[in-house]
């Protein structure tokens, strides 16, 4: 058996760099009051004896764990089968990671998965959170307040209750919505059908109140719910079919549900944009690209979306008293991006 060498300490650190064990200290946790010349010795010492500072100990310091919790209220299945996920997980990472902070992962499906999270919050693990795709009545909020983390949602909060404190980031799905179905009638199409997303959410309903701004007065049978799935898609096309079959163009609520309908739509000997249009929305590659035909959509930036939910995080974890708190929503500006499929 070879015996392990020892960590490197502090101590081993110091005397490398010809300091005290405190200017390591400080240089490690980052505080302030130490000379460039010496704080330039001693990451050289660090780097030469690669010396990993204790994270428990760090902690003790500077009151920080560097992690982060990511709730995503959805169950498992659901994260690991839709790109919209992984495309906002990415970006949460690449700017957690770029902060030396690590991403903890925590799904939500049911009761019991709630009680775990809050009592996981509620321990001190973490220094933040991180929400999204929360329904109408999901307890995370309420476990989140009591919890006492700083924390920024995904998607607008209709949940709040009128609560000014909440920091969220979220894309304009409304405005997307009007010019989705503002393109559809500019190719003179008049019976444009909508598949919601799942109306339990917040995108969902900005969605179908942007398709109605557009299409007041329309036939209510031109709406079928459907809750952001390809399977969904079909189901919903099928009933639209049934109900409307002299329909000319459908606004689906996000790519996936697009495809789903636009592959009843072939099945139905419906041609894409001839006989009806169809224009989604995320603009989900390869998705978008890959539909046949490929799909006309409306764009919004998932990943940018993550990445600005971190950036807010971590700026309110590194305020100072009596300076501005991070803004208390961001909505993020989409486009249409023109396919064949309208």
């Amino acid at each position: 058996m070879t015996e392990t060498a020892p960590r490197p300490t502090l101590e081993a650190v110091a005397a490398r760099a010809g300091v005290s064990r405190a200017t390591v200290s400080r240089v490690v946790n980052g505080s302030e009051g130490v000379r460039e010349r010496l704080a330039e010795r001693v990451r050289r010492a660090v780097e030469e004896l690669g010396y990993v500072p204790n994270q428990a100990a760090r902690s003790l310091v500077t009151k920080r764990h560097d992690a982060v919790a990511v709730i995503v209220a959805e169950p498992e299945t659901r994260v690991f089968a839709d790109p919209f996920f992984a495309r906002q997980l990415r970006g949460i990472s690449k700017e957690l990671t770029a902060h030396d902070n690590q991403l903890v992962l925590l799904l939500t499906e049911d009761r019991d998965d709630h009680e775990r999270v809050g009592r996981y919050l509620a321990g001190g693990h973490v220094d933040g959170a991180l929400v999204f795709s929360l329904h109408i009545d999901d307890p995370l909020p309420g476990l989140i307040q009591r919890a006492g983390l700083p924390t920024v949602f995904g998607g607008r909060p209709d949940w709040s209750g009128g609560r000014g404190d909440v920091v969220y980031v979220d894309s304009d799905n409304r405005g997307g919505a009007r010019d989705a179905v503002r393109h559809l009638l500019g190719l003179g199409r008049s019976r444009v059908a909508h598949i919601t997303g799942a109306l339990d959410q917040a995108s969902a309903v900005d969605r179908l109140d942007g398709y109605r701004d557009v299409m007041a007065g329309a036939d209510p049978r031109l709406v079928v719910e459907g809750d952001f799935t390809a399977a969904s898609g079909e189901r919903a096309m099928r009933e639209l079919l049934g109900r409307c079959p002299g329909l000319d163009a459908v606004f689906a609520a996000n790519d996936l549900t697009a495809a789903g309908a636009l592959r009843v739509l072939r099945e139905h000997g419906r041609r894409v944009p001839e006989d009806v249009a169809v224009v989604g929305f995320d603009d989900m590659l390869p998705i978008a690209e890959q539909t046949e035909p490929p799909l006309t959509t409306v764009r919004q930036d998932i990943e940018e979306m993550g990445r600005l939910m971190a950036r807010l995080l971590l700026r309110e974890l590194d305020r100072t008293t009596g300076t501005d708190g991070p803004p208390s929503g961001v909505v993020l500006p989409t486009t249409l991006v023109r396919r064949a499929s309208a």
